[in-house]
Formats: C-alpha cells, structure tokens, sequence
C-alpha cells in the first residue's frame, strides 16, 4: 500500500529503491513527496535552486521501466540533491558564486550522468560554501544555510558545516534522501559529522571530476551524504568509475560494496593516532572516539595505536597546496567567456578583469586566490609551495606506515561540535582548524567517512571518521557499518522550519 508523503521522506535511498522496485509505493509518489518537503524547507536555505520536474521526469520513466519489467538501476526511483558545484545540462550551476550566476552548462558532469543513468532524479541544486571554499557554508553569495539543528535551550541558527553544507543540512532535514558532495579537505566529512549523517570521500580518483568546478584539482574528490552507510555504499556504486574525460580517474573495476557490507571486523586491526589528541578538541568529541574504540572492539577487531608523526604540519601544507590551485583554477574567470562581465566605461582589458573578479568573487575566495598567488610567486615557490608538496608526501608516508599495522583509522572527524552562525566570522584561522583531522587523508588521496557516534550535552551531533588504505572503500564501509550498528544513533532534529 502507498506511504503517505511524510512517511516516504523518511525513507533512505536503499528503501526507497527497494519499494518501488517491490510495487509498496511508486517513483511518482516518491519524488512528489520530496518536492512537497524541499518547498516547505525554503527557512533552511539548503537549495540554490529546485527542480521538481527533473525529479518527476526521472521518477516517472523508473516506473515505467517497472511497468516493463526491466531492470530499473541502483538509485532506482530515488531523488537526491546535487551539489551546486556538479554541472547540469540547462540548470544554472554557480559553485555559490556571483561570478557564475546565470551559468547554465550545454554538457553534464560525469558523476551527475552516472545517477541520472542509475535512475535517480534531481530535487535541486544544492547551496555551499563558495567554490567550496568554507567550513561553515557561510561563504555562499546566495546567502548561508542553516542547519536543522538546534542547540539545546537556544534558537541560534547553527553552522551545517561547510563546504557541502546544502548537502548535509538537505539529507539531515529529511527534505533528500541523500545528496552529493565534494570533498577537498574535509567537505563531506566534516558537515555530516555536524548534521548526525554519513558522508564518504572516496579514495582520489573513484570518482570523476570532469564536469565539477574545480577548487584544487589534485584534492577535489566527490561522494555521496546519506542517513545510513548502506545508503552510501549504493550510492558510491553509481557515482564511481573510469571516465577517460579525467586523466586523474582510476582505471578500475567498480566494486559491489553495497553486496560485501559486513560489521564484523573480526581480526581486523583498528589504528588509533596518537597525534590526533589535539589541544582545543572538545572532551565530548574525545569521549566518543573512546566509545568508538569499544565498540569496533566489540565488532570483533584488535585496538593498536599508530604514529602519524607529521599530523600537525598537514593543515598548513593543505593551505598553501589548495589556495595554489585555486589560484591557477580560478583564473578562467575573467568576464570574457562566461558568468559575469563587469565593463566599467572606458575601461581596458585588465581594468575588466580586476571589476569582474572583485564583484564577482566573496571576501573568502579573494583571500585563498591571493594566498595561492603568493606562495607560487618568484621568490616565495620554492620557500612555500615546494616544502608544502614535501610535507605532503611525508603525511602520505606516514600513512603507509600505519597501515602496515593496522587496517583502518579511527579518529574523531572534528575538534567540535556545531558552532552558532557567525561566530568564527573574524576569525579565519580557528575556522581552518575546523577541518585538522579530515585534511591528512586528503593529503594522502585515501578514502574516509563519518559516521554519526552520539549527541553531546547541547544535543548536538558529533561523528567519529574512518580512514582506509588506497582503494579500500569496503574496509571504510565495513568499520563504519560496525560503529553505525553498536552506536544506534537515531537523534534527528525537532522540526522549526
């Protein structure tokens, strides 16, 4: 019998494509029912724009598919949000900047192309940080968004995290039943630690980039944001694979994670940094990594403690190596192809460049793009952007040491729980630091996730992270799915939207 709409926007990704593939509910009703749920979500800010119609379209040619009897994919009849940073044929794609506003691709990013083909359709483009600069979702020109959460006894607006803040805020809200992300340094990761949900970045390279606005080319890596691992896992499965259109895409067979997903990490050995005991990190954040060690011990795995010697010299390395890419990335817009021009009268060639940037770019961005040019200068390359590329092949090595020990880390995700928007606005170093135990496994390309642990005193999420070996999703997957189970975290928060 068909769910009423409040019902099905309580359904996850493998529910919902199990569901219509079983004839409980159609596609139509599904995709209605998460357009009923983003328009009434609008206090959130999550979407930069909607599109019922591609969520209808899609879901209407999945239960036809049914009515065929063929095969109708592995996000089959699920509508998901995409990050405004994935370019959509004929759908404005901005990266949250007023650069780009207006922007509408003629092609479509690969990973995008993947979902639609899977059978998933699109409720809307979702807002972050811009050009996935930010640790807040602050950043964006189309204004911050907000998280569903709360802080117990306030009416604060909190911080989604960032850059996937859409992302995150959207799949915690119940408004999406998953949604994409990117991750350059923590950007999946650290909004679903924030929100109470999953997030996996996947080993660089899984996942295509051709199509997705650049920030650092040889950090950006997309994923999926779901309630639930199993949820991430298909998704992954859909989104990955060689694209020949990347250079940097892994020539790979895509596993079927969904299919080996298994809690029980007997004789599995689970790395405990020792460098990850940072001053400043809340002691709620550091009593749930002491649970999380229990409770992979419970799943049948041995507890070891690893050295991650040059921990502390990443989150530097990682912000002089991205705003140098950024830098160079950032350079195509200059008012002359695409998105904005600002002409001033009687203005040159550079005089555009220099009005077209300075309206165009946010106070966050302009401040990466000058780091970035900086540290490549004449004089400064060599002191900077070269001992940063050496400091990062050191974290990679210190990694590969570790894992010569153990099969995955466990680490907290972040130093703390949400903060109030607004709070770290002057304060741009104590935002960076938001993101001090993500960046290492960016560094080293290698696949991680969060994975919801607890609530703190405030009722506030926190997310314990998993970090794998190369190409070892299903170990990632695996621990999570271990702690996901032994944790049972069903705190979602109080509708005020």
């Amino acid at each position: 019998m068909p769910k009423n709409a409040d019902e099905l926007t309580t359904l996850g990704v493998k529910a919902i494509r199990d569901g219509v593939a079983g004839g409980e509910f159609t596609a139509r009703e599904v995709a209605e029912a998460f357009n009923a749920a983003v328009a009434s979500a609008s206090e959130l800010n999550a979407f930069i724009v909607t599109t019922p119609d591609h969520a209808l379209a899609a879901a209407d040619a999945t239960d036809a598919k049914r009515a065929r009897g063929e095969d109708l994919g592995k996000m089959g009849g699920v509508p998901i949000g995409m990050k405004d940073l994935f370019a959509t044929k004929g759908v404005q794609t901005t990266a949250a900047s007023h650069i780009l506003e207006g922007f509408k691709p003629q092609y479509e990013s690969t990973v995008s192309q993947k979902l639609w083909d899977a059978g998933a359709g699109m409720l809307g483009k979702l807002n972050l940080d811009q050009f996935a600069m930010g640790s807040s979702n602050e950043t964006s020109y189309f204004g911050n968004v907000n998280s569903p959460w709360k802080k117990d006894g306030t009416n604060a607006a909190m911080s989604p995290g960032g850059s996937s803040g859409g992302s995150s805020s959207a799949v915690a809200a119940r408004i999406a039943p998953a949604a994409t992300g990117t991750d350059t340094g923590g950007s999946i990761r650290q909004p679903a630690a924030f929100t109470g949900i999953c997030g996996i970045k996947p080993t660089y390279g899984r996942c295509s980039r051709w199509g997705v606005v650049a920030f650092a080319s040889s950090l950006d890596q997309a994923g999926p944001m779901a309630r639930s691992v199993e949820d991430c896992a298909i998704m992954l499965e859909a989104m990955a694979g060689f694209d020949p259109k990347d250079a940097t895409s892994l020539e790979m067979d895509v596993p079927n994670w969904e299919a080996a997903l298994d809690a029980d990490l007997t004789g599995k050995k689970i790395g405990i940094p020792r460098e990850y005991r940072m001053e400043g990190t809340d002691q709620a954040i550091l009593d749930s990594w002491e649970q999380g060690k229990a409770m992979l011990r419970d799943a049948g795995a041995e507890i070891v403690d690893v050295s991650l010697p040059h921990t502390k010299y990443a989150l530097p390395a990682y912000y002089i190596i991205a705003p140098a890419e950024a830098s160079s990335n950032l350079a195509r817009y200059d008012g002359v192809r695409y998105g904005l021009r600002d002409l001033p009268e009687g203005a040159g060639l550079q005089d555009m460049y220099a009005a077209t940037r300075a309206a165009g770019f946010g106070d966050e961005v302009k401040r990466r793009v000058l780091i970035g040019t900086y540290v490549l200068s004449a004089g400064f390359y060599d002191a900077y952007y070269t001992q940063a590329q050496k400091i990062r092949t050191l974290v990679a090595q210190d990694f590969e040491k570790a894992f010569a020990e153990c099969d995955v880390i466990l680490a907290p995700t972040t130093p703390t729980a949400s903060f109030p928007l607004g709070s770290l606005n002057d304060d741009p170093l104590t935002m960076y630091l938001n993101d001090v135990f993500a960046v290492p496994a960016s560094l080293a390309g290698l696949p991680a996730m969060s994975v919801p642990a607890t609530v703190n005193s405030d009722g506030l999420p926190l997310g314990l992270q998993i970090v794998g070996k190369p190409f070892d999703e299903q170990g990632v997957l695996n621990a999570g799915l271990a702690i996901e189970q032994r944790a049972g975290f069903d705190a979602k928060p109080e509708k005020w939207w």
